[in-house]
């Protein structure tokens, strides 16, 4: 093994460091076209969901040119989870959500595992925080409430856009339209402003 370490290292040193330099930024690009392309799948094949934003505590000013947002669903009630072992402090879940009456998606259970679910019903996946979601002398256990991220609590605004949408937001006038792929996988797809779309997020 030791041999083969070294003939690896003596063959990297003969590679001229332009075409190391070189693959090295081939390897870059690549991964940004798939993270791209990750992106774009979740925005053009996921299911629409619409999420009532709240208020945030205004010691979390806005940070450069992004909002923080939080959402009702951004902590749950552990139901059934409650006190049963995680397989992680911060551990996956996934949370069945189905509109009200007015189209907005509301939590209806919070589960370890994927469920099945039906339409209009969508489940989403979220990985439990750091405040107060991992219980038990191991801290291997699920709370009774459980605060949950799910990619969606910051949002790219043009400069000079921040405070208005932060207001907004804190008068829960703002909403946003977050596409769900069938792993659970969301995105944020648009903002909405007293109910109209006001930011689109384009498919790249």
């Amino acid at each position: 093994m030791k041999g083969l370490i070294a003939s690896l290292a003596a063959f990297c040193r003969r590679i001229p460091k332009a075409v190391l330099f070189g693959i090295a930024v081939l390897l870059q690009s690549a991964l940004l076209v798939l993270m791209v392309a990750d992106r774009m799948q979740i925005l053009r094949d996921g299911v629409e969901v619409t999420l009532q934003t709240q208020p945030v505590d205004p010691r979390d000013l806005l940070r450069g040119d992004y909002v923080v947002l939080r959402y009702d669903i951004s902590q749950l009630p552990a139901g059934a989870l409650a006190g049963k072992p995680a397989d992680a402090r911060h551990p996956d879940v996934f949370v069945k959500l189905a509109p009200n009456a007015g189209g907005i998606y509301q939590a209806v259970s919070v589960h370890a595992e994927p469920v099945t679910v039906t339409a209009p019903d969508v489940l989403i996946r979220g990985r439990v925080g750091n405040h107060g979601g991992a219980c038990g002398d191991d801290r291997r256990r699920f709370c009774d409430k459980l605060p949950i991220k799910y990619g969606l609590e910051s949002y790219f605004v043009p400069e000079g856009e921040g405070r208005k949408l932060e207001d907004a937001r804190n008068q829960q006038k703002l909403r946003i339209v977050a596409a769900v792929l069938p792993s659970g996988r969301p995105a944020i797809k648009r903002l909405l402003l007293d109910g109209e779309p006001m930011y689109e997020e384009p498919l790249y």
